[in-house]
């Protein structure tokens, strides 16, 4: 019995929220062409949820009250990008529970980034 790949993980069922670009661009204050470039450059990451449904960014992804991508994303987005995964793989993890206690997401938020990101790290071994 083999687990399920990242790549291959239901996105819709594992993130609770997401912002399609529009209203990941309102929130962060930037033009859709800025929220483009920041999931270009691994500040954000994007996907596509469910069937038909565009590309669209966790809600949790930004910090509700410096309205910008939350303390340490970018820097995991970045590693996890040079260790060979894609943004739909990236979301996957960051959502999945990896003993941490809890969701690499809920450890960031409650900024306990360097747990997350040694555990990224150690996935690349």
């Amino acid at each position: 019995m083999s687990e399920t790949r990242l790549a291959d993980q239901d996105l819709g069922a594992l993130v609770e929220e997401w912002l399609e670009w529009s209203e990941a661009a309102a929130l962060l204050g930037v033009t859709v062409a800025k929220v483009r470039t920041m999931i270009r450059e691994h500040q954000l990451a994007a996907a596509v949820p469910w069937e038909r449904a565009g590309q669209r960014v966790p809600a949790l992804f930004i910090d509700p009250e410096t309205l910008e991508p939350v303390k340490g994303l970018p820097g995991l987005l970045t590693m996890m990008h040079d260790n060979g995964y894609d943004d739909r793989e990236c979301i996957a993890w960051i959502f999945l529970d990896a003993d941490l206690p809890g969701r690499p997401i809920d450890a960031l938020r409650e900024n306990r980034g360097s747990e997350v990101k040694r555990r990224a790290q150690a996935m690349a071994f």
